[in-house]
């Protein structure tokens, strides 16, 4: 992992106004309230693999990914990650505010997986709204619950489906995201995001080519039939 360099940027004028209007919990605000994060929120800049959040850091608080897209996963003892979600741009968590929310008691890590801009309403301010104000309080636990079901699903991904369902659903669900049939990734970006081995997903990559689902390149997959790719998907969209 690369030692973070994010910078830090206070939120200033119409800029402000805008991003903290977007907050899910915004119109249930006092005016002290509003104006409490008006004065505190800010954004970071994370580059492509840095630390936005692990284990001991700072407690972050409420976050927005404004731009770029985040993974939350867990380390074991031995070293070895679990990807448990990913964030992309419009997507809010909760899960770095832990010495806000007592709820939070496993230790997630977050890192950029690209050069990613992050709204933060810092911990200090989102412990007052919680304390004070309801509707606040019950958003945090939506988002829990929520992130608590993405967790849910990574487990019963890797615990109950084969690994070719797990690669087709991944690379149907990241297709769906881009608009395009045409994926730049490699055998250890799938191997990490479906929590396996870089071998096993070379060996069914293969496969899949040679049942006529997928073209494979160096860095690359085309997909050449996308209707037999997702009869492999429990949770893929049909046509």
């Amino acid at each position: 992992m690369e030692k973070n360099e994010e910078k830090e940027e206070l939120c200033a004028g119409a800029e402000t106004d805008k991003l903290s209007a977007a907050l899910p919990f915004w119109n249930k605000l006092s005016d002290a309230e509003q104006k409490l994060i008006h004065e505190h929120i800010l954004i970071r800049v994370f580059d492509k693999h840095s630390t936005v959040f692990s284990r001991g850091s700072e407690c972050l608080g409420f976050i927005r990914v404004l731009s770029g897209s985040v993974r939350t996963y867990l380390t074991s003892e031995e070293g070895r990650e679990v990807t448990l979600y990913h964030l992309r741009a419009g997507e809010d968590d909760v899960l770095s505010a832990s010495c806000v929310v007592s709820q939070i008691t496993f230790d997630t890590q977050m890192e950029a997986e690209e050069k990613s801009h992050i709204l933060i309403v810092p911990s200090m301010v989102l412990a007052r709204l919680k304390e004070n104000n309801i509707y606040v309080r019950c958003i945090i636990y939506e988002l829990l619950a929520r992130r608590f079901s993405d967790v849910t699903w990574t487990f019963q991904e890797v615990l109950f489906l084969r690994i070719d369902q797990r690669i087709a659903s991944w690379i149907v669900q990241t297709c769906e995201q881009s608009g395009s049939t045409e994926i730049t990734v490699t055998h250890d970006q799938i191997a990490r995001d479906i929590n396996t081995a870089r071998e096993v997903v070379a060996r069914m990559i293969k496969r899949l080519a040679e049942e006529g689902m997928l073209r494979a390149g160096r860095g690359k997959i085309y997909i050449t039939d996308p209707n037999m790719l997702k009869k492999l998907c429990l949770n893929c969209r049909q046509e």
